[in-house]
């Protein structure tokens, strides 16, 4: 084959493709349209869209975020200009193509008519969503409920909303839910709301060390507000306990589960120092044949002594009695918490609190707790077992510490870099670990306790000036010096403001 041949294949085929592309396939609104034009077309109306979209973040950036504009109506005006603009934009396009548009009108009657039959749920999921923007009556930034579900509203668009749940998982609602079920906006007009907390006692319970049980638990929670004042309502007499609501007001609805946990919390400290009991559940037992029970109450039956054995060998477990030794419970926990000086004058309801912000954590034989010079996240109590603190600097052991023993506050405290690297001794040591976010909640939430490991902390001044972060002359110019200093170092480290109160 010639070269000139090739080339006039060529131009065939490329005169062929330009047939194709400019051929008028389609007549719309009196105007022929070709291939080519149809896809200018829908290049275009995709450029409008992206388009639009920018331009609509831009003014929400610019503009509606200067004008400190609520989050909510921010959203509404934003998706309004973005369909705005669209819609315009699409008109603007077909209009400069040549397209009739007064043609269409009965086209889109049928495509609207077929909308309404075949997309009923898009379409009501549609207008929903436009009665939410214009409506406002849910808002970006509410904190809903609808249909068992919680959540904070992060988004809302033309068909659905995003709801953010408390577990930070993100869940896409359709609008027709919040206009067809109730829907209970916790945070409209900024409102206070009111939480019910259950609580079952026996029947033999005093009402009154009840009652001030229940409202010393309220006022105690710093979240509580005290104007609404809380109230216990006696709600009903119970097959097997008297059933009680307390009733708080509170100022973020947002935080409601958490405040309700923490008024628990406090609820059980409460009824244990007053010795309220909570009842067990009782249930009735009926034998149809006793008789058959007499080799189990026989201690000479030779039945009786053979299901001891089988009960024997088969039930009981040398791990489970391992574990029931190794156990520590809650209050020998509190104890060693006790021992702490930074805890030693704590309340009651603070080393509840401390504990259930902390966790255990198992360590086996040689394994590294933590290593010289990296960031302190945690501090530790030794449950059981026992650690070794070793400079890798120095390549010497420092120290043994042994059960009932803590390590790592002061590096915590301070914000300063591990001095040491610590590993464990023996096989399955455990730890109670408590982290930094979860100190800084616990500290939010008790000032009083803020102040007292300040005040101790402070008080070892020799350990802060080995560390660099004080010196002896600030120290003999004020004799407040170190925990002005201690201070300032939890307020920036926490947050909590000490020496402000």
């Amino acid at each position: 084959m010639s070269g000139g041949e090739t080339v006039e294949e060529m131009d065939a085929l490329a005169t062929k493709l330009y047939e194709i592309f400019t051929a008028q396939i389609l007549d719309v609104g009196g105007t022929k349209l070709s291939l080519a034009s149809i896809l200018s077309l829908l290049g275009l109306i995709v450029l409008a869209f992206l388009t639009s979209k920018i331009v609509s973040e831009l003014i929400r950036r610019s503009l509606l975020t200067k004008l400190r504009i609520n989050r909510g109506l921010q959203e509404a005006i934003t998706v309004f200009v973005k369909y705005l603009l669209i819609t315009i934009s699409c008109i603007v396009i077909l209009q400069t193509a040549g397209i009739n548009l007064s043609s269409l009108a009965v086209i889109a009657g049928v495509v609207g008519i077929g909308i309404g039959f075949g997309l009923q749920n898009l379409a009501s999921n549609f207008i929903s969503g436009l009665v939410l923007l214009f409506e406002q009556t849910l808002k970006v930034g509410d904190y809903i409920e609808v249909g068992g579900l919680k959540g904070t509203i992060e988004k809302i668009s033309i068909r659905s909303t995003i709801l953010r749940t408390e577990d930070d998982l993100y869940v896409i609602v359709p609008n027709q839910r919040f206009i067809e079920n109730n829907t209970i906006n916790w945070s409209y007009e900024g409102h206070t709301c009111r939480i019910h907390v259950p609580v079952s006692v026996a029947y033999d319970t005093d009402l009154l060390i009840l009652t001030e049980a229940l409202l010393t638990a309220a006022r105690h929670e710093p979240r509580v507000l005290t104007n609404p004042a809380p109230e216990v309502w006696f709600k009903a007499f119970g097959k097997e306990s008297l059933d009680f609501d307390l009733l708080i007001w509170i100022a973020d609805p947002n935080a409601n589960e958490p405040i309700r946990s923490s008024i628990n919390f406090r609820i059980a400290y409460e009824f244990r120092s007053r010795g309220i009991r909570i009842p067990f559940p009782t249930r009735e037992l009926i034998i149809h044949n006793p008789e058959s029970l007499w080799h189990f109450v026989n201690p000479l039956s030779p039945d009786s002594q053979h299901d001891k054995s089988i009960k024997h060998d088969s039930q009981i477990n040398p791990k489970d009695v391992d574990a029931e030794d190794d156990e520590i419970s809650t209050h020998s926990l509190r104890d060693l918490l006790r021992k702490i000086s930074y805890f030693e004058r704590c309340t009651e309801v603070e080393l509840f609190a401390l504990i259930a912000r902390g966790y255990r954590k198992y360590f086996d034989i040689s394994q590294v707790i933590c290593r010289e010079n990296d960031p302190s996240d945690e501090f530790y109590i030794i449950l059981s077992g026992a650690v070794e603190v070793f400079s890798e600097k120095n390549n010497q052991a420092i120290a043994t510490l042994v059960t009932g023993e803590f390590f790592g506050e002061i590096s915590l405290l301070t914000g300063t870099p591990r001095t040491a690297t610590v590993r464990a001794l023996t096989k399955d040591t455990v730890l109670f670990v408590v982290e930094r976010q979860q100190l800084k909640k616990l500290l939010s939430e008790h000032r009083e306790l803020g102040e007292q490991i300040a005040l101790k902390l402070s008080e070892r001044q020799q350990v802060l000036i080995s560390l660099g972060l004080l010196n002896e002359e600030e120290l003999q110019r004020s004799q407040y010096a170190a925990l002005s200093w201690v201070r300032d170092r939890l307020n920036n480290l926490f947050g909590i403001n000490l020496g402000k109160m």
